[in-house]
């Protein structure tokens, strides 16, 4: 679900394979595991990696899902080469679009009851300008697959902006605050918004009192001073010649961070470029549970953004929906994407960690 690179740390977020026990099932596994989620993954790497480009020497935090879903939204509207592009771009090239939004439905059905001990909330909003005759099918698909909350309104009133801000602060509890400066642009017809709220404690918590500050080889080399937590003990745990990887599970141990540290002499962003869906894996199978490891992990918060990603979107295949050319009629005609912005923050300590992106 998040993804983040940190001085010689790559850090993700992700979903393991256990099965949610609560009473209530209104997901399919068997759908959750299916292609369209892996290429999820393989969006993941790509739009990490071509973010790198441009911030190369830039601590990099993102929700990959948090863009993928309110680009998937915009997907619903989009027609002819439009809508291949953005099937290129998402990495979907292939796929049954019913089958990618069944796909979403149940993903989040799956994420939001995944873990009784850990709070996992997927939000999604569409906000359109007052008087706007827009496809009343787009919105259906929207509101029945991805849970989407649908307000028209005025745009020219001063405090819409602080509206669809506010949905923003309560949807990932106040970590993310703002988006969007007021006014809204009299050229903006719509907004299609999600947002990823993750808040888990350890399963095997830190001890605060073994916190110490201490130096760390950070991006490019660089020693900085930071709080180094620490344990020691039983974890699942992978070394291989060029890295090595723990996992560290939240609640019930259904949600993990994954922590891969690339070896001592290899650089971060030559690292980064080897990663995709398959190097993934192949770091995943790595891991088994080992009696006692010394664990030391920096404890940190930072943000990324808010960062505009049309040019890396654009480079992965989405030119044509960023054109004023572009095929949305099925959303209105003459509409075309003309910004995609991207905010996310997170918070490692002693007891666990808090992260939330948003996408509009």
């Amino acid at each position: 679900i998040l993804a983040l690179t940190i001085t010689s740390l790559i850090v993700g977020s992700v979903v393991g394979c256990g099965v949610a026990t609560e009473p209530k099932k209104d997901f399919d596994m068997d759908l959750i595991s299916s292609e369209v989620t892996l290429r999820n993954v393989d969006f993941a790497f790509d739009i990490l990696k071509e973010l790198n480009k441009e911030d190369l020497n830039k601590n990099i935090f993102i929700s990959p899902l948090s863009i993928s879903t309110a680009l998937t939204m915009t997907y619903n509207g989009a027609v002819g080469e439009t809508k291949a592009q953005m099937e290129k771009g998402l990495r979907f090239e292939g796929l049954d679009q019913n089958n990618i939004n069944t796909t979403y439905q149940h993903l989040m059905a799956y994420l939001s009851q995944v873990d009784k001990k850990v709070d996992l909330t997927i939000s999604n909003s569409i906000w359109y300008r007052q008087g706007e005759a827009i496809k009343q099918d787009f919105i259906g698909i929207n509101k029945q697959f991805f849970n989407a909350e649908v307000m028209e309104m005025d745009f020219s009133d001063p405090k819409s902006a602080d509206t669809i801000n506010n949905w923003i602060k309560t949807s990932t509890k106040d970590k993310i605050e703002k988006m969007l400066d007021p006014p809204i642009p009299a050229d903006v017809v719509m907004y299609l918004i999600n947002a990823v709220y993750f808040k888990g404690d350890w399963t095997t918590q830190f001890n605060k009192e073994h916190t110490v500050n201490t130096f760390f080889n950070g991006l490019n080399k660089n020693i900085q001073s930071v709080d180094m937590m620490s344990r020691k003990g039983p974890i699942d745990y992978g070394v291989r010649e060029e890295y090595q990887v723990v996992r560290l599970p939240y609640g019930d141990g259904k949600v993990s961070m994954y922590v891969i540290l690339p070896e001592l002499q290899q650089d971060i962003n030559s690292f980064l470029t080897l990663m995709d869906r398959n190097k993934y894996m192949e770091i995943k199978a790595s891991l088994e549970l080992t009696e006692e490891v010394t664990l030391n992990l920096p404890k940190f918060k930072m943000e990324y953004g808010i960062k505009e990603i049309n040019e890396q979107l654009i480079a992965m295949g989405m030119e044509h929906p960023f054109s004023p050319t572009a095929d949305f009629s099925d959303i209105r005609e003459g509409l075309f994407i003309s910004r995609v912005l991207h905010k996310a923050v997170i918070e490692v300590n002693e007891e666990g960690s808090e992260a939330a992106g948003v996408t509009v």
